[in-house]
């Protein structure tokens, strides 16, 4: 078993299939870093949710599904657009790990240069496991609560998620 692994995403929201992965992920290290990309993003509707948001969100799945915080590092990741300085810039903010999980073709190809093992883990669901679209669940009042851990899902009510993106959808009139 290697003993640290790493996985980013934007989480926006923390759904079942960033769930699926993290569960496999497991089956292979001892420790995840669980990294938050985009962190300085949030307020517009593909970044609706803080990256403080994003960590509770991810701590409450965590502690939803019994999974032990102590095999958990949550790590916020600002962006700094400049893909040939990325990996040794994600490298100096997070601990050390060993492998990198991640279905996102670009993380994939700067990991593997900079000489980690990838692997990717299949999506499960993946029309349905989306951030993307759970945000236009919630934006057009359809079901969305079953996609993500229960936690979750009272947390983005506890927050009043769906207001904030209705707000955030509206076109503002000009002066």
């Amino acid at each position: 078993m290697k003993k640290r692994g790493l996985f980013i995403g934007r989480f926006q929201p923390f759904h079942l299939g960033h769930y699926h992965v993290i569960k496999q992920a497991l089956n292979d290290v001892e420790e995840l870093i669980i990294a938050v990309g985009s962190a300085q993003l949030s307020y517009t509707l593909t970044n609706p949710f803080t990256a403080g948001e994003r960590l509770v969100m991810i701590r409450l799945a965590i502690l939803n599904y019994n999974l032990p915080l102590n095999r958990f590092w949550i790590v916020p990741i600002e962006d700094i657009n400049n893909n040939s300085l990325w990996v040794s810039y994600v490298k100096s903010l997070v601990p050390k790990f060993d492998i990198v999980y991640s279905n996102n073709s670009l993380v994939r190809t700067l990991f593997t240069d900079a000489n980690y093992e990838v692997k990717q883990i299949p999506l499960i669901k993946r029309t349905e496991y989306s951030a993307t679209y759970i945000r236009e669940l919630m934006l057009n009042g359809k079901k969305w609560e079953h996609l993500v851990p229960p936690a979750v899902a009272a947390y983005l009510k506890e927050i009043d998620a769906v207001k904030r993106l209705k707000i955030l959808s509206q076109k503002d009139e000009p002066y």
